[in-house]
């Protein structure tokens, strides 16, 4: 940033590189109003502005008697609804872009038979997209679809278009269902999240319904550091 800019600008982009390079990780106290005033000869009140300013925009967030630290900003997705990821990136403010690793046709093997309801060696559709917010991988996204009720998922541009776009304007979701756990990945797909193998992953199932017609079967996988699920039930 430009030496010119407002000095609380500068105390700004002093702390969002500190957090964004991961020096301070989340739930991190920052130094207080006072040290990052002597530290860069301005305010108090212009100190307080740079801290004021973060907070509104979620990286900071202010413990009264005990200071300011950084948030836990993982993304966060729900459990209870199937939502288009690339909306979700582009509703937090941010930009979304995927890497499209395979569209094909495959036989199904046994495990993809069973999940998606059809015979050992059925074709079926498969596609592998790496999602990305602000160009970090959030998740792995592992596809299979029923090529009788969605014959054109192929013919489509995932670049453009998220699986999850095709299949609801093709076959409005009914029902889903999630099952989630943590997990270890493999050396392969540590790369593509651009995480460590060592490091532990949430890795999401689901399958979705229209009607009476099993469509979609998925494997999602999210760095754990990156990523949180959410869900919530209103009780009468």
């Amino acid at each position: 940033m430009s030496s010119n800019a407002p000095l609380y600008l500068q105390i700004q982009q002093h702390l969002l590189e500190k957090i964004q390079s991961g020096e301070w990780s989340a739930h991190h106290q920052i130094p207080p109003e006072e040290q990052l005033a002597r530290n860069f000869g301005v305010s108090r009140m212009t100190a307080n502005k740079a801290i004021r300013d973060l907070v509104q925009q979620g990286y900071l967030t202010r413990q009264p008697g005990l200071g300011t630290f950084v948030t836990d900003r993982k993304v966060e997705s729900s459990l209870v609804d199937v939502h288009n990821i690339a909306e979700e990136v582009r509703g937090r403010g941010h930009l979304y872009s995927n890497d499209v690793l395979l569209a094909e046709a495959i036989a199904a093997d046994d495990e993809v038979a069973l999940r998606l309801g059809v015979r050992l060696g059925t074709r079926v559709y498969h596609t592998r997209i790496v999602h990305r917010e602000n160009g970090v991988p959030i998740q792995l996204e592992e596809r299979f679809v029923n090529p009788r009720w969605v014959p054109d998922y192929l013919e489509n541009d995932f670049r453009q278009q998220t699986p999850n776009e095709v299949l609801v304007a093709a076959c409005p979701i009914t029902d889903i269902e999630h099952v989630v756990e943590a997990v270890l990945v493999d050396d392969l797909t540590a790369k593509r999240l651009e995480t460590e193998a060592t490091r532990p992953c949430l890795s999401m199932t689901r399958r979705t319904w229209s009607g009476d017609h099993l469509i979609s079967y998925a494997r999602l996988i999210h760095p754990g550091e990156r990523y949180k699920l959410r869900s919530s039930l209103r009780r009468s």
